[in-house]
């Protein structure tokens, strides 16, 4: 037989014990120190706390846009739609979509000879040029999102650009910190779907959460 702890509050609580231990000494503002908790709780990688950046009116942007009634959040990928919290989000009356899947956009993409990111970003804008942008897989989405923003097609109340990868990943977060947007990102390569997860969950818990608990484990954010 194995011996492991099967109750879920007694894992979130021994998990956030170890994360406590493995961030004693860095100090963080408490919101930001709740988002980076959260990153690390997701990946099990404590470099998150040395590579997450918040924009000076990141939490702020956060805040009003979710304690505000309508909000909409735009993900470049159907697992942020599944991961981010439904519930937190509906008591601020939100809504979150991707455009990847469209048709048109697939039509689009092919038509132009972009990225499917790139072409959800463009229709979004259209639709939304003042949602929240979660930008957690494509590089080519995030710098889309700058570029239309600096044709004032879109303004973004907060941009979580964390994208992942070896080519253009590292490049795109660095043009983001060159912007008078409020975001959050991660420096480097590192990132992913898993970690903008991450990061809107805690700000719905913080901003819209009226105590709901959340989880942001791998494994469930595929249910």
């Amino acid at each position: 037989m194995y011996e492991f702890i099967s109750d879920p509050q007694q894992i979130e609580k021994k998990s956030m014990e170890i994360i406590a231990e493995l961030l004693e000494g860095r100090t963080l503002p408490p919101e930001e120190e709740e988002v980076v908790k959260r990153i690390v709780h997701a990946t099990a990688d404590p470099d998150y706390a040395a590579i997450t950046v918040f924009s000076p009116r990141a939490l702020a942007a956060a805040r009003n846009a979710l304690q505000g009634q309508g909000c909409r959040l735009v993900a470049d990928t159907q697992m942020i739609v599944a991961g981010i919290n439904k519930a937190l989000l509906a008591c601020c009356g939100g809504e979150v979509t991707s455009f990847v899947g469209d048709r048109k956009v697939q039509a689009q993409a092919a038509a132009e000879g972009i990225t499917r990111s790139m072409a959800a970003i463009r229709h979004a804008a259209r639709l939304f040029p003042e949602g929240i942008y979660v930008v957690g897989n494509a590089p080519t989405a995030l710098f889309e999102l700058l570029q239309l923003t600096q044709g004032g097609q879109l303004r973004p109340a907060l941009v979580v650009g964390v994208p992942v990868g070896f080519v253009g990943a590292t490049e795109s977060k660095e043009a983001l910190l060159q912007t008078g947007l409020p975001y959050i990102t991660v420096r480097g390569r590192k990132g992913g779907s898993t970690v903008a997860v991450a990061i809107v969950n805690a700000l719905l818990k913080m901003f819209a959460g009226k105590g709901t608990p959340i989880t942001d484990s791998t494994e469930d954010l595929v249910k």
